[in-house]
């Protein structure tokens, strides 16, 4: 009993150091987090952008990118920028904005189904605007040449419309450039339906030597995510750069070593993650490109994930042909998957933010996925996974707590040995030990339930954390967004007394539900006799009610359900075991302590 007491001590320490980090560190963290993202964005408004300028690539001795944003003296309104180039509509069932000429510059998206809130009538999400405004972001495709290539498209560049109308996804728009040299660039851009972009240039040596000019691409941003980074959750930048694999890198590498060079790669992609939108780019994925991703402090601040592939060369009077892909939108997982098998670009899919073990939080996705389909809610498809996981963990689970019953069994036995050796502790864990072992009793047995749900609950808050279809998706009544907290609270009387509580009070009835059933569950056994473990069990689902409190209903509503499924299957396993249940005895105790002391 001493290394079962000292279990359950370590247990409640957990807990209490996960508490306090929480409230000591990790919010105050986040509190000077938001306000010094809010500082250094109002210092970068009042800044003025660069002129210009050219920056290195990756290898800094193969020549410089133009430089990536217009004269300006300060930022502008979104409006004004807009209207400063001619620019190519943009209409797709998913998308709507433009693309300016200037630069053939993808600097206006904004996403058609997804809003700013949970309110159908809020604006639609922005995804990308010109440089010059205060929340600067866009992608550009463009050319380094040399004095016998002449001036080559960069972000500078006035591209001609052939004909008019707008981009959609059943009509292409061309675009043309013939330069000092008599090189002919021809520009056909295309979208499909989502979110993808593919962008194809024809260029026309009509010189009478050979060329040689490199291309590029870049997604550059003038600011970072508002919120506060979670450890859970990478947001900066991103690619799976060929041989090199996966590179995730901060936002905070950028700006203290500037520069951030995998180095050379052939096939893959890079760009710039947000929690639910992205923007990649998909270079050639035959020719060998250097990567690069940067935070510029020249004029305002920026962030940029860049490639340039290696010269190409085009013989006098030929033409070659360049096919690049933008991906700039919503990270929804089926469309995703699409991408990556329609187009083989490798592993698209770690654009999405799985974690490490992605082998188990994606399969979990696809099930509640499933289930989404078929029912239409979110919520429900919760509820059913959970009891399909219930399922699988059958066996284990039905061992568990018949050794659990069986345990139950043998207290009388247990009693005699505390009589007979007294406070001998070490005689009587010996004869503990081998009671177990003639019964054939795991004594950890009562663990096992909890600890299995760790995987699945980790899974699942991944699931409903990253996933874009979390975001937004409502259960019943009250609950309208399943990857936010439970917006009640206990303090307020859940909304009837007129005044907010602050966040960390926000004790809402889904919380409060899974802090019952966790009580529930813990008196299906008999009161521990020792007063520490007692005290655990007691406190331990209040303890677990305001932690869990702040985190997504939807992981709420399947921890409370998990543990109403749980006293169904124990009280089940026990009734035919023919063991008592103690749920009821336990509670009539407590209460009715509590009545005969007052």
């Amino acid at each position: 009993m001493e290394k079962n007491r000292n279990y359950f001590v370590a247990i409640a320490l957990s807990v209490l150091i996960l508490v306090a980090w929480q409230f000591l560190y990790v919010n105050p963290k986040l509190e000077k987090d938001r306000a010094a993202l809010e500082a250094q964005q109002a210092a970068q408004s009042q800044q003025t952008t660069t002129s210009g300028g050219t920056t290195t690539t990756a290898t800094g001795t193969s020549g410089t990118l133009p430089g990536s944003t217009a004269a300006t003296t300060t930022t502008e309104t979104r409006e004004t920028a807009l209207a400063k180039s001619a620019r190519i509509e943009i209409d797709t069932p998913s998308l709507s904005g433009s693309i300016s000429l200037t630069g053939a510059r993808f600097d206006d998206l904004k996403l058609k189904e997804f809003h700013e809130t949970v309110d159908k009538t809020s604006p639609i999400i922005t995804l990308l605007s010109p440089a010059e405004t205060e929340h600067g972001y866009f992608a550009e495709i463009g050319y380094v040449g040399s004095e016998a290539t002449g001036q080559v498209p960069g972000p500078q560049t006035v591209w001609t419309q052939d004909g008019t109308g707008k981009l959609t996804q059943t009509t292409p728009v061309k675009l043309t450039y013939t330069n000092d040299k008599n090189v002919t660039f021809t520009r056909t851009i295309a979208v499909d339906e989502h979110y993808m972009f593919t962008i194809t240039d024809s260029i026309e040596n009509r010189t009478d030597a050979a060329i040689a000019l490199s291309p590029y691409g870049r997604s550059t941003r003038f600011f970072k995510p508002t919120d506060p980074s979670v450890y859970v959750l990478h947001e900066g930048f991103i690619g799976v750069l060929g041989d090199l694999g996966l590179h995730e890198v901060k936002y905070s590498e950028t700006e203290e070593d500037t520069t951030v060079a995998p180095g050379k790669a052939t096939g893959g992609w890079l760009g710039i993650t947000d929690k639910y939108w992205a923007t990649a780019l998909v270079p050639p994925q035959a020719t060998p490109y250097e990567t690069r991703f940067s935070y510029f402090q020249d004029g305002r601040p920026r962030y940029q994930a860049d490639y340039r592939q290696d010269d190409v060369t085009i013989a006098p009077g030929q033409s070659i042909e360049v096919k690049n892909l933008f991906f700039g939108g919503a990270k929804e997982v089926p469309i995703i998957d699409q991408y990556e098998a329609s187009y083989s670009i490798p592993r698209f899919d770690l654009m999405i933010d799985w974690g490490w073990f992605w082998f188990f939080t994606k399969p979990m996705f696809q099930m509640m996925d499933f289930f989404f389909r078929y029912f239409g809610n979110f919520g429900i498809a919760i509820l059913i996974t959970t009891i399909v996981v219930k399922g699988l963990f059958f066996p284990l689970a039905n061992k568990q707590y018949a050794s659990m019953a069986n345990m139950k069994k043998m207290q009388p036995k247990m009693e005699e040995l505390k009589a007979k050796h007294g406070d001998d502790r070490m005689a009587l864990q010996q004869a503990m030990m081998q009671l177990y072992k003639e019964e054939k009793i795991n004594p950890l047995a009562g663990c096992w339930p909890i600890l299995l749900q760790i995987p699945v609950f980790f899974a699942l808050y991944k699931v409903i954390y990253v996933t874009i279809e979390m975001r937004h998706a409502p259960f019943f009544g009250w609950i309208q967004d399943l990857s936010a907290p439970d917006p009640t609270s206990l303090f307020n009387l859940f909304g009837l007394l007129p005044y907010d509580v602050p966040h960390f009070l926000l004790i809402g009835v889904w919380p409060i539900i899974m802090g019952i059933t966790m009580f529930l569950q813990m008196r299906m056994n008999p009161t521990p006799p020792d007063p520490t473990q007692a005290m655990i069990f007691t406190w331990m689902p209040l303890i677990f009610t305001f932690m869990l409190a702040t985190f997504p209903a939807g992981l709420v509503i399947y921890w409370a359900w998990n543990n109403l499924l749980s006293i169904i299957q124990q009280g089940i396993i026990m009734k035919r075991h023919g063991v008592k249940i103690e749920l009821f005895d336990n509670l009539k105790g407590l209460f009715g302590k509590k009545a005969g002391s007052s």
